[in-house]
């Protein structure tokens, strides 16, 4: 189908769609970043998916729309646009037949752009509509493949593409929204993947040849040892990718083909979350805000690693953050930064570990303490001790429920009497990930799952789920979420710990109490269509 070329505006594109009003749009321009795009205003202020957008422009204007990472690139015409202009206008060559480029545009009504292009090539432009990340994606991963290879006898200095592959290394991460990137070396390559919504994988394989150099670049980055290369070596790095300030967190393991490289990313952009975005049940966030009302006690946040243990304390500590409190963190590592919060880095080389952190801590007259994690009996029995004297303190605990938490502090050799005055609250959560807003479906529920729902007293009859596509990368899920399990310790309970009962009987009563326990949380999000039950099922187990 033609294109009509008759220069159309998005805004009333999308009024003759439907899909948004008059009102909300002047709203929007009125709110929006200085130079930004009405369509990427629409999208970051949540008025539209990427998904609505895509499929108004393919049907108001006729124009077709590309899944990327599927399609066959012809990869001599990315030589017809620099990689500068194709990210300045988010847009990618992918095809060129006679006298016609097709190019992929996430705004195929950038007719600047497209003017700009037709004059630089000689070719009729044809745009075809692809998804923001899409772009990006394809970007990273074509033009890396076209950029010289490095040689293997220049120097770091000298060696420019090491400087550049590790620059869109990074890029590429921070497009994914991944959260660690690894450098994998190989006997024969070296396999860079990418974690993404807690599942790792490969997005690209550098030859084995760029690997000294790949290594040295990040050791500079990271102001580590060059020359160490028998040593696992720690560093961090503050950046800006994509004008966004970024904190990597590098670790480096000696492996017997090399130096394996992990980089966590903290995206400080949205690093901070408020409490309501936590992803709550309305009766869990309740009860979890009285908690933090409370003048003194101590409150555990348990979990394994990577269940968004650090992001709620964040969001705990931000939400107390007053200029009348004093507040101060011992961490390992510091994450992110606070402004009017005092935050200790753990340092054991010198000595300073949780419990020396701790101590001193004590005399800087707190009012509120944050224990990165407690870690030993030490570490327990001082933060136990600060709860009692008039301290809020928060911690993290590796254990697998709220109420398995108790036990784990009587194991330390803790005096139960302590525990038991102390304690006053403990969260368990678990990250799972979330249905993709784009390609979200409902379908009846099985007579399977529906047992499952009914042991735990919950009435259902269709379950939702992802079909896959473009925005999602066919997997069906976008982005992550939690769920919670809050055990508030209330005078029965403390009655019970005192008694030495066991933590069945201290199960029950909490669950006539109205708790809800993980499983029950992830279904009641199942229910309301944001996860899917395979989901929870795979971080809770059925008990």
């Amino acid at each position: 189908m033609a294109i009509p070329f008759k220069k159309q505006k998005l805004g009333d594109l999308l009024k003759k769609a439907n899909v948004i009003t008059e009102q909300e749009i002047l709203y929007v321009l009125d709110n929006k970043k200085a130079g930004q795009k009405l369509g990427d205003a629409l999208l970051e202020q949540s008025y539209i998916t990427e998904q609505q957008l895509l499929n108004v422009l393919e049907e108001q204007l006729g124009i077709t729309s590309v899944s990327l990472y599927r399609y066959p690139i012809q990869e001599y015409v990315l030589d017809f646009v620099s990689k500068d202009f194709a990210r300045d206008h988010i847009l990618i060559p992918i095809h060129q037949e006679e006298n016609q480029l097709t190019i992929a545009m996430n705004d195929p009504m950038d007719y600047y752009a497209i003017d700009d292009l037709e004059l630089a090539t000689g070719f009729k432009v044809k745009p075809v509509i692809a998804s923001r990340d899409d772009i990006l994606q394809a970007i990273n991963k074509y033009y890396d493949q076209n950029d010289a290879p490095g040689d293997p006898n220049l120097t770091v200095e000298e060696d420019a593409p090491a400087i550049r592959i590790l620059d869109q290394i990074l890029q590429t991460g921070v497009t994914l929204k991944a959260s660690d990137i690894h450098i994998d070396p190989n006997e024969h390559q070296i396999n860079i993947r990418y974690r993404v919504d807690g599942v790792l994988r490969t997005e690209k394989t550098l030859k084995k040849s760029l690997q000294n150099a790949v290594t040295a670049r990040t050791k500079i980055l990271a102001n580590l040892n060059i020359t160490e290369s028998r040593l696992p070596q720690d560093g961090r790095v503050r950046t800006l990718i994509d004008e966004r300030p970024i904190d990597l967190r590098v670790s480096i393991l000696p492996t017997v083909f090399g130096e394996k490289i992990v980089i966590r990313i903290l995206d400080l952009s949205n690093a901070f979350k408020h409490l309501s975005e936590l992803d709550f049940l309305s009766n869990n966030q309740k009860n979890y805000q009285n908690v933090l009302k409370k003048p003194s006690g101590l409150i555990l946040l348990t979990g394994p690693t990577g269940s968004g243990k650090t992001t709620t304390l964040y969001a705990s500590i931000n939400e107390l953050n007053k200029d009348d409190v004093n507040i101060i963190t011992v961490e390992d590592p510091v994450e992110y930064q606070i402004d009017g919060v005092n935050q200790v880095q753990v340092n054991s080389a010198v000595g300073l570990t949780f419990a020396t952190g701790l101590r001193s801590i004590l005399r800087q007259d707190p009012n509120i303490i944050m224990v990165g994690e407690i870690r030993d009996k030490e570490t327990a029995e001082i933060a136990i001790r600060s709860a009692l004297t008039g301290h809020l303190v928060f911690s993290t605990l590796h254990t697998n429920s709220s109420i398995a938490a108790i036990p784990r502090l009587f194991d330390m050799d803790i005096e139960p009497y302590l525990v038991v005055s102390s304690l006053a609250a403990i969260m368990a959560q678990r990250l799972v990930k979330v249905i993709c807003p784009d390609c979200k479906t409902k379908r009846p529920v099985t007579a399977m799952e529906k047992e499952i729902f009914r042991k735990r007293r919950i009435q259902i009859e269709n379950v939702t789920e992802g079909k896959g596509c473009n925005t999602c990368r066919g997997t069906g899920y976008k982005g992550r979420m939690a769920i919670h399990e809050l055990l508030v310790i209330d005078d029965k309970i403390r009655q019970l710990m005192m008694n030495q009962q066991t933590m069945t009987t201290i199960k029950d009563h909490a669950r006539d109490n109205g708790m809800l326990f993980l499983l029950d949380d992830g279904l009641e999000k199942v229910k309301k269509g944001k996860t899917t039950l395979e989901e929870v099922l795979r971080v809770v187990a059925e008990d």
